[in-house]
C-alpha cells in the first residue's frame, strides 16, 4: 500500500501540473478511486483474474478508448501522455507506470460532461466516481467509496 501524502505529492500532483489538468478537485478524485479501486495500491491486478489494472484498476478497452477516440484528437495532450510512456511493450504500463495510470485516470475523467465536485465534497466525489467511473453496472458503491476514502486518506 502507497503511503497517501507521497502519491499525492510525488505522483499525483506533478502529473497533473504536468498534464495543465491539476485541481484540488482532481487529486481528491484520483486518491480516492485509487482508495477505493485497489486499496491505494495493496493490489495492482484485479482480484478474480479480471482485466483491471494498475491502482486505479483500469481497464485495458477504456485505455484503448481514451487513447483511441480522445487522445487521438488533441495532440499536445497526447505527446505529454507519450511522454509518461515507458519505452518498452513488455511491461503493462498501467500496472508499473505511476505518472502514465494517473494520467489515464485523470484523462478518463476530464471526458466526462459534469464538473468535478468540490475538492471536500467526499460525497460528490464518490457520486462522480460512482457515475463516471464505476458507473451503474459496477458492484462498488458510493458508501464504499466513502468508507474506503476515510480509511485510505483521510485515516479514519
Amino acid at each position: 500500500m502507497f503511503e497517501v501524502e507521497q502519491l499525492k505529492e510525488r505522483i499525483i500532483v506533478p502529473t497533473l501540473a504536468y498534464l495543465n489538468l491539476y485541481s484540488e478537485s482532481a487529486v481528491n478524485l484520483l486518491l480516492g478511486t485509487a482508495a477505493q479501486e485497489s486499496r491505494l495500491g495493496t493490489f495492482i491486478h484485479q482480484l478474480g483474474n479480471g482485466p483491471a489494472e494498475g491502482i486505479y484498476q483500469m481497464e485495458p478497452d477504456t485505455e484503448r478508448d481514451i487513447q483511441n477516440n480522445f487522445l487521438k484528437y488533441r495532440t499536445d495532450l497526447d505527446k505529454k501522455v507519450s511522454t509518461l510512456r515507458l519505452s518498452t511493450d513488455e511491461f503493462p504500463e498501467m500496472e508499473g507506470n505511476l505518472y502514465y495510470a494517473t494520467a489515464m485516470c485523470r484523462i478518463h475523467y476530464l471526458r466526462q460532461p459534469a464538473a468535478l465536485p468540490g475538492p471536500n465534497d467526499i460525497y460528490g466525489l464518490a457520486n462522480y466516481w460512482k457515475d463516471y467511473y464505476n458507473t451503474h453496472l459496477g458492484a462498488g458503491t458510493v458508501d464504499e467509496f466513502i468508507h474506503n476514502y476515510e480509511r485510505y486518506i483521510l485515516g479514519e
